[in-house]
């Protein structure tokens, strides 16, 4: 077999957890993809873009749990691109900023891999922004520091590797990514080093989704306060006093179904609407189809009514599904739209009439109550001929 010689490697950016905060491109070359290598912090939704028979691969890495290790990701990488593949490497957050992007990319550019980064919405500035926390503010913080809570914490003797005098200094904002677990040693070392016990920190769990939890305390009892609260990686842990702002800008911690699941048993692809309505007042939506459409076990009864089209002066449509269904059949038995001239059409709501309109038709009779009753009604009330 032939190897395709095209192919290309795309470091993309999956930003912080919200869906929706994902770039353009970055959406775009996942269509493109052949294979997608994603990290556990990718939001899953964001595989809903990627093309039919695309090969799609857990890389499952995550702070304190098993993961793949990155030189069985490396391998992979070059592998699908010497197949000729295109390939999506999906990162959590911004790949560039501490996501081991910039290793990545420099294993490909030493070995001739052509490749591109699309940047992404990073977590260090979008959670703060969903906990109504700016990170900077004229009257408040004029610079921000962003730090790894995942190495460069102590040196192999024992000594620390970070300007801690620099980081306990006021008048900043310190950002802290992966260092949940750290969390109590960052405490100590803040205060050693001369960070007021009174100073304000906010450590945000599961930023920018339906799951946010943020917990608010003085340096001197965040550790006490995140234990009691049980909160859990990922999380970021915020230090300056642009969280005093939190009370005022908290935004989508307040929005009315926050932290409500709600279950959604309609059929996966009919729930897109709901679903998103549902995320867009806060609810974390779940899944479970109760409906399925399936096919009649026998056309008969359509196809005789299809092969007498001439003979009626109506076709009731009552539902999508039902347009969709009595559009393919018709194709199916060699007609099209052609034979439903004279035929007056009945939709029993506006999405019924939206998709006949979709095919190119327009409805003559839709009921202001969303019933087959009013469409009856709706009959009743048409002049007789």
């Amino acid at each position: 077999m032939s190897m395709r010689a095209s192919g290309k490697i795309y470091l993309v950016g999956a930003g912080p957890g919200d869906p929706g905060l994902i770039t353009v491109k970055g959406r775009e070359v996942l269509g493109e993809a052949d294979v997608v290598i994603y990290d556990s912090l990718a939001p899953p939704e964001l595989l809903d873009h990627v093309k039919p028979g695309a090969e799609v691969i857990h890389a499952g890495k995550r702070g304190g749990q098993p993961h793949v290790r990155q030189a069985q990701i490396n391998r992979l990488l070059i592998d699908k691109f010497r197949k000729g593949m295109t390939v999506v490497r999906l990162k959590g957050g911004d790949p560039f900023v501490f996501g081991r992007g910039g290793e990545e990319a420099l294993l490909l550019a030493e070995a001739g891999i052509p490749f591109e980064v699309v940047p992404g919405v990073t977590s260090a500035v979008a959670v703060p922004a969903y906990a109504g926390i700016p990170l900077t503010h004229r009257e408040w913080a004029s610079s921000v520091t962003f730090v790894t809570g995942v190495t460069g914490q102590e040196s192999g003797d024992g000594e620390t590797t970070l300007d801690w005098d620099a980081l306990a200094k006021g008048g900043h904002t310190v950002v802290f990514l992966m260092g949940l677990l750290r969390l109590s040693n960052i405490a100590e070392q803040l205060l050693a080093h001369g960070r007021p016990p009174s100073s304000t920190v906010a450590v945000i769990q599961s930023g920018t989704t339906p799951q946010q939890q943020t917990v608010v305390a003085p340096l001197s009892e965040i550790v006490a306060r995140v234990e009691a609260a049980g909160l859990r990686p990922p999380a970021i842990i915020l230090i300056g006093e642009v969280i005093n702002l939190r009370e005022s800008l908290n935004w989508h911690e307040t929005k009315p179904l926050f932290g409500k699941k709600v279950l959604v048993t309609r059929a996966r692809d009919q729930a897109k609407d709901f679903v998103d309505c549902l995320t867009r007042y806060g609810a974390e939506p779940v899944s479970f189809p109760t409906i399925e459409i399936v096919p009649p076990e026998s056309w008969e009864p359509v196809d005789r009514a299809i092969d007498r089209l001439a003979e009626f002066d109506w076709l009731l449509l009552t539902s999508v599904n039902g347009v969709e269904f009595f559009m393919k059949r018709l194709k199916d038995r060699g007609r099209d739209l052609r034979d439903l001239k004279g035929i007056r059409i009945g939709a029993i709501g506006p999405k019924t009439a939206n998709a006949i309109e979709a095919h190119g038709l327009a409805p003559d009779l839709v009921p202001q109550t969303f019933q087959a009753e009013a469409v009856l009604e709706g009959l009743s009330a048409e002049p007789l001929e």
